[in-house]
């Protein structure tokens, strides 16, 4: 689907404001029409017929009356036409992101964060002039011309002619000028985009660069890209500020004949045109109203150039919408059956194979099971395939080969809503959100009332320091945990896995970048959430996994060992040689 043919299917989403928008336009125009009229009328009577202010008191009460109405519905069209093209960036914003969430991580890891939020935010934007502006004017341009010169023709067809013949010149350059404006704005786009993505990158990476004395370096880049883009920015507006010239500059002769027809035939002087073409006369009332109506009727005309930029804008950030959209995840799970499985949760991974791309094997015909309610943890290197079977696990991923099983259920049969229901994840960096401790916690489940909030909390070693704070669990959570510990943080991660109270809980190394204190209350909530719970571990630093059932060793996709921590790290393996390099640390005691 193209484009242009995209935007428009976006219509629907508008929904009636639209059309109201429309319809109040064009009684607009057509009240500019009497309007013109009445004005015409009283014009004609006081300077040549010697009308008194009695005389023309009612079209002056029908004039103003004609003022307020238009200025009515120029005010309810401005807000229908706002409700419009809010309901259409609403809706697409919901469907974008809804759509990112099914893409899941493995999209995501692999795109530039400052273009996806350029395009969720300022991408969307765009369009609102394409819907509030752009579409209206489009439709009011095939319905006001036509109207006004309905009410010419009949008193001057030779006016009526000069309107009709230089209509078409405004939009036919319109399209000439407008098409190198959109390759321009495009480019723009592009290039917005790409300066979004690096400022991003430059932010996030701030502290490194000032480490490593790069950040004079990378100032005289973003000089340079945000002159680029300014230069981007002077060229489109250049372009646009040349077709706003034109357009009105063929409205202003149009209307300049118009005139001159008018006056050389009130002045009774010999019009400019063959001889064997009977001229008509006008009268003065007559003159007024058709040189009142010229201008209104290349209003629309000149309009809808005006709005042709916004459809520009539009059809730049709807091409970056379409990319996003069109993209299928990769873990598309069709499965419908809800989860048959008693708690406590058993997991098998059967021959499971899984590439990110042709010859890059991520896990190479994985077999491993974890019985239910044991804790099993995973260590390897990086690269070994850890977080691939934590993305399978949780749905993000789909197997290239072999299948997941639930007990006795494959993954590929089940609804993943319901299997996500069933499901606790404790990242190594929990995300908290704007809003309150309580509601944090509550992120699994927000129907939770107060009570199960704070047991939750107490069993995540969390509630001595929620109940030291002053608001308690009402106290405000700046973004990403902003006045919080990394302790308190994870511990707040635990607790919303305890309210969740899922049969199988995934911890991903929950106990890193801790001081000792915390990392003991940490590993503390961590035990007691394992009872009657299936744990799967992922480990980068060995000590977490001391008290796990049982320990696979991954390396390259494949196990490469598998026993508790003592018969490991007696095997002298791959396991053996991760403790000899993570220290001392990896051999001390939890207990």
């Amino acid at each position: 689907m193209s484009v242009n043919a995209w935007l428009k299917s976006q219509r629907p989403l508008a929904g009636t404001a639209l059309i109201l928008t429309v319809w109040l336009n064009t009684a607009n125009g057509l009240l500019a029409v009497a309007q013109a009229w009445v004005l015409a009328v009283i014009l004609d009577a006081v300077i040549f017929k010697s009308a008194g202010l009695a005389d023309v008191q009612p079209w002056l009460w029908a004039l103003l009356a004609l003022f307020g109405a238009r200025a009515l519905i120029v005010w309810f069209a401005e807000r229908s036409a706002f409700e419009a093209a809010a309901s259409v960036r609403a809706t697409l914003r919901d469907r974008l992101h809804r759509h990112l969430q099914r893409l899941g991580p493995s999209y995501l890891s692999g795109q530039r964060s400052g273009a996806l939020v350029e395009t969720l935010t300022k991408g969307i934007d765009d369009l609102e002039g394409y819907y509030a502006r752009f579409l209206p004017a489009m439709t009011l341009v095939m319905i006001l011309p036509l109207a006004i010169l309905t009410a010419v023709m009949p008193m001057d067809w030779l006016a009526g002619l000069v309107l009709l013949f230089t209509a078409p010149l405004i939009p036919l350059f319109m399209i000439l000028i407008g098409s190198g404006a959109e390759v321009r704005n495009q480019r723009q786009w592009k290039q917005l985009a790409r300066m979004s993505a690096h400022f991003l990158d430059v932010i996030q990476g701030l502290t490194t660069l000032k480490l490593f004395g790069a950040s004079r370096r990378e100032v005289a880049v973003i000089a340079r890209v945000s002159d680029d883009y300014r230069h981007s920015t002077m060229q489109v507006l250049r372009v646009a500020f040349l077709s706003s010239a034109v357009l009105e500059f063929f409205a202003s002769v149009g209307i300049a004949i118009v005139a001159v027809l008018i006056g050389f035939r009130l002045y009774g002087l010999a019009v400019p045109v063959p001889t064997w073409i009977p001229i008509p006369d006008v009268t003065y009332l007559q003159g007024f109203f058709v040189l009142m109506l010229a201008p209104e009727f290349y209003a629309p005309l000149r309009n809808l150039g005006t709005q042709y930029h916004a459809r520009m804008g539009a059809v730049a950030a709807a091409e970056q919408l379409i990319q996003v959209l069109d993209t299928q995840p990769t873990q598309i799970n069709p499965g419908t059956e809800p989860l048959a499985a008693t708690r406590p949760l058993g997991v098998r991974f059967e021959s499971v194979r899984f590439s990110y791309e042709p010859g890059r094997e991520a896990l190479d015909g994985l077999s491993f099971e974890i019985p239910p309610g044991q804790r099993l943890a995973l260590v390897g290197t990086s690269g070994a395939g850890k977080t691939t079977v934590v993305n399978l696990l949780l749905g993000f991923l789909v197997p290239t080969e072999g299948r997941l099983l639930i007990g006795e259920q494959a993954l590929a049969d089940i609804d993943l809503e319901d299997w996500r229901r069933h499901l606790a994840w404790v990242p190594q960096q929990p995300r908290l959100f704007q809003g309150t401790i309580a509601d944090n916690i509550r992120l699994g489940r927000p129907e939770a009332d107060l009570d199960a909030v704070r047991k939750a909390a107490q069993r995540a070693r969390a509630a001595e320091f929620i109940d030291a704070l002053p608001l308690g669990y009402d106290s405000p959570v700046g973004e990403r945990g902003a006045g919080l510990s990394g302790g308190q943080i994870q511990r707040i991660a635990l607790a919303r896995a305890f309210l969740r109270d899922a049969p199988l809980v995934v911890l991903d190394e929950a106990t890193a970048n801790l001081d000792p204190e915390s990392e003991r209350l940490v590993q503390e909530g961590i035990d007691e959430l394992a009872r009657d719970r299936t744990l799967l571990v992922i480990a980068h630093r060995l000590a977490t996994v001391r008290r796990a059932d049982r320990i696979l060793v991954l390396d390259r996709g494949r196990i490469v060992e598998q026993g508790t921590h003592t018969e490991l790290a007696q095997a002298g393996g791959l396991y053996a040689r991760m403790i000899a390099a993570h220290g001392p640390r990896a051999h001390r005691s939890e207990d």
